[in-house]
């Protein structure tokens, strides 16, 4: 996602092609040619320039709305329903072969990763292995990273893993679970609205440092660190092949 304006000035784009399967945009104003991947002019007057980056969550659209109740949602317009794209479009361009041919390796070309960049360095994290293994802890250029998945299972965020105004990473971690009863089936619709609610509310992590709580927000919720938020990381949700392409000299995290 990134800001529609270029020192100031205000630009209209439309979808000009397609090039190893990402956009090409033109603008109304000046006539160049905008990559949608890197959001930098890749031909015309503004040749070089590059579009500000906006921060921007992937999100579930339950939890999403669980944490903007206010949100407003852009709906598609009834009069072009005729050219969106159908419901299978994913799977559909899954099966397409890509341009960019890698060689063999851990990741295929079409898995999903997470891709950051930060301070010259750019690294790739399965969305598979975030699922599997949050909270996440590396690094990217020099910096501390941390991911993680919401309470929904599929939501993911990434900070740095440093408590604010220190200079030393932080470690995160799940607080044990509580043992449970046997498992019981909601009786009704807004008995499993209380436990989706529930489920969200009881998401948590500790910092090893303060043993504070910490929410998917980045936030502390308690102990010493209460009010205190972590850093946002921005990424791009990509295959594998598009981000290895933009950032032939990415690592990519395999653990």
């Amino acid at each position: 996602m990134w800001k529609r304006s270029w020192q100031g000035r205000a630009l209209t784009f439309h979808l000009a092609g397609i090039n190893n399967q990402n956009f090409i945009m033109r603008d109304e104003q000046t006539g160049s040619f905008w990559q949608q991947v890197t959001g930098s002019a890749i031909s015309g007057p503004l040749k070089g320039a590059s579009l500000e980056l906006v921060r921007n969550d992937e999100l579930s659209f339950g939890l999403w709305k669980s944490e903007s109740p206010e949100g407003l949602v852009l709906a598609p317009d009834p009069r072009f329903a005729g050219d969106y794209e159908t419901k299978d479009w994913e799977a559909h361009i899954g099966k397409l072969p890509v341009s960019p041919k890698l060689k063999s390796g851990p990741v295929a070309s079409r898995e999903t990763v997470v891709g950051i960049a930060i301070n010259g360095g750019a690294r790739a994290f399965p969305v598979a292995k975030i699922i599997q293994q949050s909270p996440l802890e590396d690094s990217v250029g020099g910096t501390p990273i941390l991911l993680v998945t919401g309470p929904d299972g599929v939501s993911i965020r990434a900070f740095v893993r440093r408590m604010p105004s220190e200079s030393q990473p932080a470690e995160f971690f799940k607080p044990a679970a509580a043992p449970s009863g046997a498992p019981s089936q909601p009786a009704s619709a807004n008995a499993a609205a209380e436990k989706k609610t529930s489920a969200q509310e009881d998401w948590k992590l500790l910092d090893s440092a303060t043993n504070s709580e910490w929410n998917f927000q980045g936030c502390a919720t308690s102990g010493s660190a209460k009010g205190k938020c972590l850093e946002p990381v921005s990424f791009l949700k990509d295959y594998w092949f598009d981000w290895h392409n933009y950032h032939p000299n990415t690592s990519i995290y395999n653990h």
